[in-house]
């Protein structure tokens, strides 16, 4: 008799199906309340959307409040790039092709740089999708429409301000200096314990005393800057020294966009209009006071000019 065998018949179970790893980038282009509720939705919809489908595995969230127009400090889509390269991602979500970026040049980049790697992107908005073949040929296209909408939102932007400014209304942040803040009709009214740091810094200059004195004095003395930092900086006080609306005259426009890609500023010599409101709010400095105060940083400057001068020929 032979010996007994047994034979284990495994069940017949279907491979595990690859999960495709799904990944969404969602943007806003400020921080006001109004787009970070958008933000929060997209997150939302998004992660939902990742969780709810069976064939994807849910690979991140990528979101930030950063301006399209620009590559510079978007973090975040640094970081969905790098992981893309890491090969982590196989599919990227995004609300629209503009939240991809705002520039043509950047947004034909990234698209090369990500799509080349067999990653497909997917805009809702548009229907779109990277693995049509036919998006390939439109990409360029579609990017700059995305380019030629950012500019003409920052041309209608620049032309509000200007028609407010021309009609008497300045938009003012009161929030980067000392002395003011805003009352429930939006006029500007002075905040007398941060307006006396202000007439304590005048009177301090005008007895004498250089930005690093001032500045010593300030930080000995427990007095924060408008920020609420302890330490204060000599570039701060100069600004300070010489900022006109301590006699509550507003100049606008002091430096303008050159160019809406780079998005950098330059410092108005005539190039765009001007407008100087007096008396656009109350003051914290008297004008007398203010004048002589200039007089006084323009003598100190060219006392420092040519104590160089002599310096160097010596």
């Amino acid at each position: 008799m032979e010996p007994k065998t047994i034979r284990v018949i495994e069940p017949n179970v279907p491979p595990k199906p690859h999960l495709l790893r799904v990944a969404a980038y969602c943007r806003v282009s400020t921080e006001r309340e109004e787009q970070e509720c958008s933000l929060k939705a997209q997150v939302a919809h998004f992660t939902k959307l990742i969780c709810d489908n069976p064939e994807w595995d849910f690979a991140g969230i990528y979101a930030e409040s950063e301006s399209g127009v620009r590559m510079k400090n978007r973090h975040e889509l640094d970081r969905l790039l790098a992981d893309c390269d890491a090969g982590q991602i196989d599919i990227v979500l995004m609300k629209s092709i503009s939240r991809l970026s705002r520039n043509t040049l950047d947004t034909l980049t990234i698209y090369n740089q990500v799509v080349l790697k067999g990653i497909e992107l997917r805009f809702e908005l548009e229907h779109l999708s990277t693995n049509d073949k036919r998006v390939r040929k439109m990409f360029t296209t579609l990017a700059a429409v995305a380019q030629n909408d950012s500019w003409a939102r920052s041309e209608d932007i620049k032309w509000g301000m200007r028609h407010q400014a021309n009609k008497g209304k300045a938009i003012l942040n009161h929030n980067y200096f000392l002395g003011y803040t805003k009352d429930n009709a939006g006029h500007l009214v002075i905040v007398e314990d941060e307006a006396n740091v202000v007439r304590l810094i005048y009177s301090l200059f005008l007895e004498g005393k250089g930005y690093r004195q001032i500045k010593k004095h300030l930080e000995q003395n427990g007095i924060k800057t408008v920020s609420g930092k302890a330490e204060w900086s000599t570039s701060t006080i100069d600004r300070m020294l010489s900022n006109e609306k301590y006699v509550g005259r507003l100049i606008t426009q002091k430096t303008y966009v050159k160019d809406f890609l780079d998005g950098r500023q330059h410092k108005n010599t005539g190039e765009v209009q001007q407008q100087i409101f007096a008396n656009h709010h109350e003051a914290i400095i008297e004008p007398e006071m203010f004048e002589i105060v200039q007089q006084e940083k323009q003598r100190r400057s060219l006392k420092q000019d040519t104590t160089q001068e002599m310096q160097m020929q010596y």
